[in-house]
């Protein structure tokens, strides 16, 4: 949906799930020599200044990253997510937020390939000022669901994808598992991130981990939830959110298990806050 920018909420709870379960995957990825391809369907704009209108509008990064910026007490996962974006922010005070793309592209190796999809003609051009001279590094203004597909499978057989669309349009959640079932039979073995947002008046988010699930991808699931608020008196407004991960890294459970409760005790906005985490192993 092009009227979406994601600057209005950069940095946020919902970017700390995702980004430590990203670089968890990128973590593992990179313990095996062989070069992989990554495809991030929903790229944005690859950066954000966080003292600027956009993210200064809510100012939801003071709940997400900015409730971690200065303890000293992270869980690996955790201080190993802080650390990149310190890597990307500089020294000094909490100012820019690195997105997917950002993150991505610095844990990655040089041998590793990066492809971005973005359709928003403003975020498309600060996305190629970000990254876009990057070496190894593609980006495309263009339907990231309409163009996953096409990047798999790629030469050296080993693949990833980040799917994390704005989820505006209601047709956004079936675009979703149609994307995903195109790229697992285009590349079995893919690892598959998919972020969906906790929405009580959209019975399809609650919907779309059991729709991902049931594709029985070849080495099974992973979903992690975490609910830091509630919807309002009328049911709306996001209470969470969740990563769904197809052929997860075998660590992920693991390191997540110890990381949930912690963000759900410091990114709470609820005394109700809370986790779930559930696998097929």
């Amino acid at each position: 949906m092009l009227a979406y920018r994601h600057a209005f909420h950069a940095g946020n709870h919902a970017d700390v799930l995702k980004h430590v379960v990203l670089l968890s995957v990128l973590r593992y990825l990179n313990r095996k020599a062989k070069p992989y391809r990554f495809v991030d369907t929903h790229a944005g704009a690859g950066g954000y200044a966080l003292d600027g209108g956009y993210a200064q509008k809510n100012a939801e990064f003071a709940g997400g990253i900015g409730r971690l910026w200065d303890r000293t007490d992270l869980p690996a996962p955790v201080a190993d997510y802080v650390a990149a974006v310190r890597a990307f922010n500089g020294p000094g005070p909490l100012r820019t937020y690195p997105g997917s793309p950002a993150l991505t592209r610095r844990a990655m190796r040089t041998t590793d390939g990066l492809c971005l999809f973005e359709r928003h003609p403003a975020d498309h051009a600060l996305l190629v000022a970000q990254v876009g001279d990057t070496p190894g590094t593609t980006v495309f203004q263009a339907d990231g669901f309409a163009g996953l597909a096409r990047q798999l499978p790629p030469s050296g057989g080993r693949g990833a994808v980040l799917i994390d669309p704005s989820y505006e349009l209601r047709t956004d959640y079936a675009a979703t598992v149609r994307a995903v079932r195109e790229a697992l039979a285009k590349l079995p073995d893919a690892v598959v991130a998919v972020w969906y947002p906790q929405l009580a008046h959209k019975p399809e988010s609650a919907r779309l981990p059991e729709e991902l699930t049931a594709l029985v991808p070849r080495k099974g699931w992973l979903h992690a939830r975490l609910t830091v608020g509630e919807p309002d008196a009328d049911g709306f407004g996001m209470a969470g959110s969740g990563m769904v991960v197809l052929n997860p890294p075998f660590v992920l459970r693991d390191e997540l298990a110890a990381t949930l409760p912690y963000l759900a005790t410091h990114l709470g906005l609820v005394p109700g806050a809370s986790f779930l985490l559930e696998s097929s192993a």
